[in-house]
């Protein structure tokens, strides 16, 4: 299903936080946003899954108004993991991640047969399953990202939106999270500060500055070196992955630039 941002505009105490905001997320397609700190990526977000209502503009899903959806209908269509998204109550990792059926559920009726295997699948492909019956209050940081993304995946909605999730992974984990979101056919938006991350793992990147879109299209279109000093305040040069051929930034860290 497409995602559509139109003409999204968000103001706050008379500050224009995100301003006039169009980008489409094709059926299937990885989309990420990226920017400065303050740039107005995750209050884009906020508007998808529904966190913050835009002051004006549309968030379109296929041909459907967002804002019209039914809530119940709205969480089956999109699941969201958040930056804000933690845990507080000492639940177990098995019990959190079950909560991303609750959309699908009527009243208390329990998890059926299909269900739990669906929880049980998502937690081995997350490299959670061990920590099933762990309190989530006990795990790391990495680790309860983990859990969060597995239980935006067990809503199976058709839209996933993601602030951050690479935030406090490993390596292996940020490889492995970012490899299942190419191979899950879902549609995503994705906010990563890691630009090689991004170029990795996105069809398409939107950059913002200021609240606005400075720049659109595929990560070898939008990652110049021009791009990312005028908009990073960084000197980066620009090299081929040598496996993949996609671009990938080397940093001066030389203060003067």
């Amino acid at each position: 299903m497409d995602l559509r941002l139109d003409a999204l505009s968000v103001v706050t105490d008379g500050r224009s936080l995100v301003r006039g905001l169009s980008l489409e997320v094709p059926d299937g397609r990885i989309v990420g946003l990226v920017g400065p700190n303050g740039s107005g990526k995750s209050t884009a977000l906020r508007c998808v899954y529904r966190a913050l209502r835009p002051s004006s503009g549309t968030v379109w899903v296929g041909e459907r108004d967002l804002a019209r959806l039914e809530p119940r209908h709205s969480a089956r269509t999109v699941a969201a993991m958040t930056q804000e998204g933690g845990v507080d109550v000492d639940f177990t990792v098995e019990e959190v991640v079950a909560l991303g059926r609750a959309p699908h559920l009527r009243g208390n009726r329990p998890l059926g047969a299909r269900e739990r295997d669906l929880c049980t699948r998502v937690m081995d492909r997350l490299d959670i399953g061990h920590l099933a019956h762990r309190g989530v209050l006990t795990l790391s940081g990495g680790e309860r990202r983990r859990v969060l993304l597995a239980r935006a995946l067990v809503q199976e909605p058709e839209i996933l939106v993601l602030d951050e999730p690479t935030n406090h992974l490993d390596v292996r984990h940020q490889v492995g999270l970012l490899s299942l979101l190419r191979g899950s056919g879902l549609t995503v938006l994705v906010v990563l500060h890691d630009l090689n991350l991004a170029a990795a793992a996105c069809d398409r990147l939107g950059v913002l500055c200021e609240g606005r879109l400075v720049a659109s299209g595929t990560p070898a279109e939008v990652l110049t070196t021009r791009l990312v000093g005028d908009v990073f305040g960084v000197r980066a040069s620009v090299v081929a992955h040598p496996l993949t051929g996609g671009p990938q930034l080397l940093y001066s860290l030389d203060p003067t630039c």
